[in-house]
């Protein structure tokens, strides 16, 4: 108990005694950077899709602004709870709570302010229903999946992955101020594209998460399981994007796109569930992991210039 207590006044000291521009560093590090540019990158294509065209400069730069403070408000209220589970994981252990740069309150004070600052942005920027919508991303993220999900099953990170599905509900809605089945329909495209992302990093980092006594699939089933279930969301996310062809409804640029990108994301999940059911010993999870990022990168670019250079299907 005394070394416990011991380590904590270490860890508090710390964080007060290093330098501006570290303490800055810290505090942006607890924002999780690299997955507010994804959910950034979902967001304004959205937008352009919403606006069939190009929104208000001032808007489009203060959506987000403020989605990037509503998410960065989120993974830092993440780290805060999660500072048990990140001491024991390799994969965490440079994060600001493990490292003692930033001391407990100091994050949850700077939690709640970027979500409050979000809410604000996006009210006056854009209307209620988008900081309604941006406040229950971050209760998703904060409650569903970090609180009650994470630690209980391994399906976590398919129904906590709802929270990442929020950006393009925010960003329909402060385009036109309602949602429709455009945007649900590309909230179901990310819904899909979740597991098959996220699950093949989980290989990688299973004993990390077996230390830390978080169920996911890695962890629970092994990387059989792992492969078949990313080759059944790769799937399942193809025929998701391909939905909004006739709804939106979108032309050549967003179709050829999602074909093309669809089945090279396909391929390569079929790949590593080869490999792993022959044991080759060949398998790369992760690198189907860093091509789903290409892959949703490319469609909602796809998106994005579909709107703006609309070239229909059927002349």
């Amino acid at each position: 108990m005394s070394s416990a207590v011991s380590a904590a006044g270490d860890g508090a000291s710390k964080a007060t005694s290093i330098g501006f521009k570290r303490k800055l560093a810290a505090y942006v590090a607890l924002t999780k950077p690299r997955i507010i540019e994804l959910l950034l990158i979902t967001t304004l294509p959205t937008m352009l899709l919403a606006a069939r065209g190009i929104p208000s400069v001032w808007l489009m730069l203060g959506v987000l602004v403020g989605g990037a403070l509503s998410a960065g408000s989120a993974n830092a209220f993440n780290c805060y709870f999660d500072r048990d589970i990140d001491r024991v994981m390799k994969r965490t252990a440079k994060r600001p709570l493990v490292t003692g740069e930033l001391s407990d309150r100091e994050a949850l004070v700077f939690a709640w302010v970027l979500g409050v600052v979000s809410t604000a942005v996006l009210w006056l920027v854009a209307n209620p229903l988008t900081a309604g919508l941006s406040v229950g991303a971050i209760l998703l993220y904060v409650v569903l999946y970090t609180l009650i999900l994470k630690r209980r099953t391994d399906q976590n990170i398919v129904w906590g992955g709802v929270a990442g599905c929020m950006p393009v509900l925010i960003g329909w809605a402060s385009v036109t101020n309602s949602l429709s089945w455009e945007p649900l329909l590309l909230f179901l495209l990310i819904f899909l594209w979740t597991p098959a992302h996220y699950w093949p990093l989980s290989v990688k980092y299973a004993a990390d998460y077996d230390r830390a006594d978080v169920p996911m699939l890695s962890v629970t089933e092994g990387e059989g399981s792992v492969a078949l279930q990313s080759v059944i969301y790769a799937w399942a996310t193809v025929v998701g994007s391909l939905l909004l062809v006739p709804v939106a409804p979108m032309g050549w640029i967003y179709t050829i796109a999602a074909l093309a990108a669809g089945a090279w994301f396909v391929v390569e999940a079929h790949r590593v569930y080869s490999h792993v059911v022959r044991q080759t010993g060949l398998a790369q999870p992760m690198r189907v992991f860093h091509l789903s990022i290409l892959y949703l990168t490319v469609v909602f670019l796809a998106v994005g210039v579909d709107a703006l250079v609309y070239l229909p299907l059927v002349p």
